[in-house]
Parts: structure tokens; sequence; C-alpha cells
């Protein structure tokens, strides 16, 4: 066989299906990778759970808590908001974390640092980032020397984060710490009162894996690889956007992942599967939870729709009078399935339900009643509340019945 007829036929071997799916073996394959099904490895905690999505989003919307508190409470349940800022804020040693740009702005594993190489390389070709620096040398060399001298400091103790006009309206301090954080000089490892702590990377990031040292391609190769065993089940699409790649990247490493093709019914993309997740079909307890709409699980949104028939859209810059669902709807968990959304509020030592809003027609609706209960009373006592109130439910007519089916569930919690 010749050279090229071989690399044909490895080619063709590495894109035909070697297994096929139901729609509902792959979503249970989904949700056991992403940690929604079946019993959570509490000893691992939080910075297990990390691990095993390899990202966490962060977002500066906070309404029952934020996103990256949300992420582990749904897969761990009511785990401390202390306990969860100590996993990924906690600096120094080799099984913290570390914030880059993942999906988006995210907490990684620290193991991680090496395999976003490729990214910050390409940071430092561009040559800026949407700022630019007035006096670029000047305003690198005074943060450089004043973390190298002080030790790791946040953009106000380094002379001030903006210029006091708008969010966006940075100062040149703010500016270079984030130019040097792009590319890899400085590192963010920790929070003080949601404000990022910079250090130096030579200093922050643990030796094993404080380098550069792979190409762009292995790079990628090992990203698509986590991102499959992260997603259990995905398209080329879905395991680009994990960890925000482009087609074409994950195209030529996808034969060097170990990720096997797979055929998925109604799937109109080829798929490929995390071969480990293929060997035993995933059993145990489906978690009943309000999901972040930055939650890995259905930040992509075609993907949530193509595996979960269900369309959601966060609405926080959406105008209000245009809203549909509501400022922070958050999508309910159920039996493996999404069966509404409930945009949440507080006040006081009340969670309130501002719109529960239910999938499909009343009958339907209606069976998802004590799921949707339970979830809210879970996530109340979560954050120290009290009671539970309704304003609004869709469809309308069961708003009685969720409220008596909640007041049930707060006289048994």
């Amino acid at each position: 066989m010749t050279a090229a007829r071989a690399a044909r036929s490895t080619r063709a071997s590495a894109t035909a299906p070697s297994a096929s799916l139901s729609a509902d073996e792959a979503r249970r394959i989904i949700l056991h990778a992403q940690g929604l099904l079946g019993a959570p490895d509490r000893r691992a905690g939080v910075r297990g759970m990390l691990r095993r999505l390899g990202a966490v989003q962060l977002d500066t919307i906070a309404v029952l808590a934020r996103s990256h508190e949300l992420v582990p409470y749904a897969r761990l349940g009511a785990v401390g908001r202390d306990a969860v800022e100590r996993a990924y804020w906690t600096p120094g040693g080799s099984d913290g974390s570390f914030e880059y740009w993942s999906h988006a702005a995210c907490v990684l594993p620290v193991e991680e640092w090496p395999l976003f190489a490729f990214r910050r390389r390409a940071r430092r070709a561009r040559g800026h980032r949407w700022h630019r620096l007035a006096d670029r040398d000047r305003s690198l060399a005074l943060v450089r020397k004043q973390l190298a001298e002080e030790g790791p400091l946040t953009a106000t103790e380094l002379g001030g984060a903006k210029k006091g006009g708008p969010w966006w309206d940075w100062s040149e301090t703010k500016i270079a710490v984030e130019w040097l954080l792009d590319t890899g000089e400085v590192v963010c490892r920790e929070r003080r009162g949601w404000k990022r702590v910079y250090d130096l990377a030579e200093r922050a990031i643990p030796e094993p894996f404080f380098h550069d040292d792979l190409d762009d391609r292995e790079c990628v190769r090992r990203l698509v690889a986590q991102a499959g065993a992260a997603l259990g089940v995905a398209t080329r699409a879905d395991l680009a956007d994990y960890h925000r790649l482009l087609g074409a990247q994950v195209a030529v490493v996808l034969p060097d992942t170990g990720l096997v093709p797979v055929s998925v019914q109604g799937w109109r993309e080829p798929a490929w599967a995390d071969p480990a997740a293929l060997e035993t079909p995933p059993r145990g307890r489906h978690r009943t939870t309000l999901l972040s709409p930055f939650d890995s699980l259905v930040w992509d949104r075609p993907r949530t729709e193509r595996v979960f028939g269900f369309t959601h859209r966060l609405e926080a810059y959406v105008p209000r009078p245009k809203r549909v669902y509501g400022y922070f709807a958050m999508p309910l968990l159920s039996g493996g399935r999404l069966l509404g959304r409930v945009d949440p509020a507080r006040e006081g030592r009340t969670l309130i339900a501002r719109h529960a809003a239910f999938e499909g027609e009343q009958t339907r609706a209606a069976k998802a009643i004590p799921a949707m209960a339970r979830a809210l009373v879970e996530a109340a006592s979560w954050v120290d509340c009290e009671d539970v109130r309704i304003d609004l439910t869709t469809p309308a007519e069961l708003r009685e019945a969720l409220t008596a089916e909640v007041a049930e569930a707060l006289a048994a919690h």
C-alpha cells in the first residue's frame, strides 16, 4: 500500500462512526460527563469539579450568586460559598486555578497553563488588545516593577483601574496589566472582593507548568481532547466552542485526540465521543437544580437546542419591555431534561421567582411543578433565604399549584 493510500485509509477510519447512539443515550452520556448524572465526587469537591469541566465561566452578574458559584452548586449541592471561593482563589500550590480566556473569561485548573501557550503567542503577535497603550514601554515597565517589588496587587493598588468614566474607560495601568495577563507575563490566581489580584506568572505558576514548550497544534489537540471528555459526545462545532477554537483548528487535530467518531440519532452533523464514556452506560441519580445561564451544560445555545430541545437566551442585556422570561432566567434541570426556567430575585430572606416558566402545554408543564418547587426551595436554603414567593408563572394557571407545592417543600425542608 502506498503512503498516500495508507493516509487516505487512516483518514477514512478516523471519520467512520464506531458506534450509533440514540438521542437519549447521547444525552445521558453528556449529563454524566458534565457531572450532573450519578453520585457527585464530594471528596474531590470544587477543585475536582473544575478539573472535570476544564473551565468554569466567570460573569459579573450576581442574582442568587455569581455564575462560578452556581456551577459547583448545580453539581455538588449546597457546598458552602466560602468553600467555593477558597477552592478557586487560594493562590500557590499545584492544585489551584488561574484565570484566562477560554470559552470566555474562565477559571481554569492551573495545570492547563501550558495548553494556552498558543493563545498567549497569538495575543503577543497581534500587539494590542481592544485598548491601546499611549506609552506602551513605560506603562508595562512600571507594572512589572511594582509587582516584582510589592508582590500580588489589584489594579487599584497598582494605581487605579479606571479614568473615572464608564467601565470601559480604563487607565493606562489597567490596560498595561491586562495586556501582560493576555500575553502571560502576569497571571490572576486570586480575587479579593471580586477584584482580580495580579502577580508575575514566573512567581505564581508552579514550576512544572510554567512553560510555553507546546507548539500550537499540540495545545489545540490537548484542549480538544479535554473538551471531548467534558462534553461526552460532541460535534466538531461543539468541540470548537468549548474553548473558543476555530473549526479548522479542531479538524486538523481530531484524529489524534483519542476521541472516536459516533453517529447520534437526530443529529445532522457527525459527532465524536470520549471512548471511556462509551464503555459503561451512565447510571445514577439525576440532579434536580437550577442552572446558571453560563453553565457549560447550556452555554452553547445551538447544542442546548439539539440535545435538550430547549431554546434559551440570556435576556440581561435585552431591554426590559422585550424580555420574555426575565433578566437572569435559570434553566430548570430535572430527570435529565430541561423542564423550564426561573428568573430569580431576593428581598431580604425571601427568594422570589419573578417568572417561573414551564416547557410544553399545560398538562406536561404541570408534571414539572414538584421539580420546580424542590429546586426553588433548595436554592433558597443555599443562599440563606427562609421563604419563597411565586410572582408569575407560564402557564399562568399553574401559579397556585406551584405556590402550594413550594409551601409543602418548605415545611418538609
